[in-house]
Parts: structure tokens; sequence; C-alpha cells
């Protein structure tokens, strides 16, 4: 088992590559009550043309399948729902879809094994039906409709279609109700079959453990697969321009809501924790709680809260989102570009730097406080072939050149739009 440590936090995780191609990360933290484990497949809303291995011609799949496969995987064939059996045991269960990944988890202070049994049942028994599929249109369909009334929803998706010609990045996670409407079981089990073999999963555990003893545990309770060959996922060529430097959508909302995008150059895997780590900084800096913008923007109305931000990458996109409300949103847009374009001009203030560098140095400790924290990190870290260590690491070393040379690349005024939700 291979063990690596991170003397800054004093954390270990625990990494072992099974037979069957799974791979099982265990993060030991004594004395705590708390016990979380997170099951991922690297299989999101973004995988719905790919090549099986073994096979030669492509597959192409309806949109919204990844999270139709996980809102049917709870359901059993001796017709109990795994969620509620995982809830009459007293632990706390879920599952989510992103763009990347599915994952299927819970948290427990007791009954850990016997939720275990259970978890690791339904994850890999799907049971699927035309009649169970039919009805979980429905359901979906609703969820659909619901989301489609949110305003916060809309004003995001709006930037992403803003933003992206032909990714799927830029489409609905659940799909469309047209879209959904064209799967059928033998869809669901052919992409469970594809996606959920072992060797495009990864398992993360992390509570009062023994990594030996919870590693048999978890290997008792696998059932017997041969580790498949790679899946091929197939994406078309993204041009590098956006598609729309401003949208607006008229909806019932109090103050109108924003969201600034940016399309940015997907990091190479060398760089990708340090460029995130300067993305990070550079936000806070422009637009951050402490920066002069946010604060002048509060003042004087502009704004109500501070914004939230976030990078989101992988091997093949990579863009900002800015999000917040506004009473006055194309103000907000003009003063971010204004000041991305001034730290361009006139360089990056150094006492500004440390400290925000500091701060969010802080922030990263702060996520080894928490189980379920530290468990979802590495999760996702994983599927963007990062440890989550490397944070920490690369921290250290980032300096104001390379955070300059990162905001020149990435803020580009010709790749930045604006997505506008509002009442008139």
């Amino acid at each position: 088992m291979q063990v690596i440590e991170n003397l800054k936090v004093k954390e270990k995780v625990y990494i072992e590559k099974l037979k069957n191609g799974l791979i099982v990360m265990i993060i030991p933290k004594k004395g705590i009550q708390k016990k979380y484990i997170i099951w991922g497949t690297h299989y999101g809303s973004n995988d719905s043309k790919f090549i099986v291995p073994g096979e030669e011609q492509v597959t192409e799949v309806p949109k919204g399948v990844a999270h139709f496969l996980e809102h049917k995987m709870f359901e059993q064939e001796n017709g109990r729902n795994s969620l509620d059996v995982l809830s009459s045991l007293g632990v706390n269960a879920n599952a989510f879809t992103t763009n990347t990944h599915t994952a299927y988890l819970y948290e427990a202070t007791e009954n850990f094994y016997e939720a275990l049994d259970e978890f690791m049942d339904y994850v890999q028994h799907p049971y699927f039906t035309d009649e169970n599929v039919e009805k979980e249109k429905g359901i979906i369909g609703q969820e659909i409709m619901m989301y489609d009334d949110y305003p916060e929803w809309k004003v995001y998706l709006n930037a992403l279609e803003a933003m992206y010609h032909s990714h799927p990045v830029k489409l609905d996670i659940t799909g469309t109700i047209e879209t959904i409407s064209h799967i059928d079981k033998e869809i669901l089990y052919k992409c469970y079959n594809t996606f959920y073999n072992p060797s495009n999963m990864c398992l993360v555990v992390c509570g009062d453990f023994e990594p030996e003893e919870i590693l048999k545990e978890i290997e008792k309770r696998l059932i017997e697969k041969k580790p498949e060959g790679e899946i091929k996922r197939i994406y078309e060529k993204e041009e590098e321009t956006i598609v729309n430097p401003n949208v607006e959508c008229k909806m019932e909302v109090s103050i109108p809501l924003f969201t600034l995008g940016i399309k940015c150059i997907p990091p190479k895997q060398k760089e990708k924790v340090k460029t995130h780590i300067a993305i990070e900084i550079l936000l806070n800096m422009i637009v951050g709680e402490s920066s002069k913008l946010y604060q002048d923007l509060y003042k004087s109305g502009v704004i109500l809260n501070m914004p939230s931000f976030e990078y989101e990458f992988t091997d093949d996109y990579a863009h900002i989102l800015v999000s917040g409300a506004s009473r006055e949103p194309k103000k907000f847009f003009d003063e971010f570009n204004q000041e991305v374009q001034s730290y361009i001009e006139n360089g990056i203030n150094e006492e500004d730097f440390a400290r925000i560098k500091k701060m969010i140095y802080g922030e990263y400790v702060k996520e080894y406080n928490d189980v379920a924290n530290i468990s979802r990190m590495f999760l996702n870290d994983f599927m963007r072939g990062i440890n989550s260590f490397d944070y920490l690491e690369e921290i250290a070393s980032l300096d104001i050149d390379y955070a300059k040379q990162i905001l020149v690349d990435n803020f580009k005024k010709d790749k930045m739009l604006f997505s506008v939700v509002k009442n008139d």
C-alpha cells in the first residue's frame, strides 16, 4: 500500500490499487467519531459519446444518462430502495452527478459496517426494467422543469451556453425532457457496464480506521470483475472563441442576477494545481471581500454581498465564473473588467498578494478538519489527476510573476462574457 504523508497538516493517505483496477484511498483520523465513504466513477454528463473498451464503433447515448443512472441505482430487485435502507440505519446517504463523475456516499457515527453492506451491494447491482425506467422519466422531468424556473440556475447555464460552441459542459447535467425520453434499460445497462467497472472508479474513506482492516472489509464486499481497457471519450473540437459576449433573460427576480464568465486555456497536467491556486488568489484580489473593488461596489449599493467565484477545469476545458446579484449588473461587469486591466498594466501589489496567499493556505488547512470535506476533495482531485496534498505544497512556491502570467493568459477581454437575469 502506497503511503503519502503531508507534514503541514499531519495527515496520511494510504492508496491501494486492487487487482480489479479499483483505487482505494484511506485517510485515517484517529479519535474522530464520524466516518465518511464516497465511491465515484469517472463518468459524468459530458460522457455521452464514447468507444467501449474492446469495441471499434462509437456509442452515442442521449444527454442526461449519467444523472438518470445515478437516480436509478438505489432501486433494488427485492423491491427495497437502498437510500431508505441506509437512512433506517441512521446514516446520512446521498449521491450526485457532475460533468465529469458520479458519486455515491454516506456519513455515519454508528452502524458503519451494516451500512457498508448495503452501500457496496447496491452500487454493484443495478436493476433496470422498462417500467421503472419509464416511471423515473416523469420524476426527472419534474426536476428539469423545476430547475428551469430557478433564476440562479438559468443565469449560470446561460453563461456556459454563451461560452462554449460544442463542448457538452454547456449542457444541463440532467439533460432535457426530450433527451431523457430516449433513455431505456438497454442504454442504462450499457453505460453502467462501461463506466462502472472498478478500473474506472475510486473509493475514498475517512475516519478512525486501521488502513489494512478497512481495506479488507472493502475487498470482501467487492464482486469479481476484471479490469477494462481505457474508455475513449469523444468530444467535438471546441473553438477558442466564445459564442456570445452578452446574454439576457427575463424572469421574476427582485434584484438582477449575473454570472460573469471567462473562457480559459485548459491547464497542462503539471500546471493544474498551480494554475488553480493562482486564479483563486487573483479572484480574491480582484473582487474578494477585502478587495477595493468589492468594498467600493458594496458601499455604493451596486452589489449587496460578495460574489461567488469558481475556476472549473479538466484536460479539455477550463473557465472562470463570478456570480452574484446587482442593481447595476452592467456597472459590475465594466468595473471588474477595468480592475483586471489595471492589474495587467500596473502589476500586482506584493502585500496584498502575500496576505491573500496566506488566507487561502489557511482555508486549505481547514479542509482537513472535516471527514466529508477530506473525502470529497480527494475524490474530486483524483478525477482531475491530482493528489489533494499537492495544493499544500504548490502554494508555497507560487510567486507574483507566475500569478501575473496566469492573469495575462487567462483573463482575456475577448474571452469574457456576461449573463444577466432580470425582470425587464
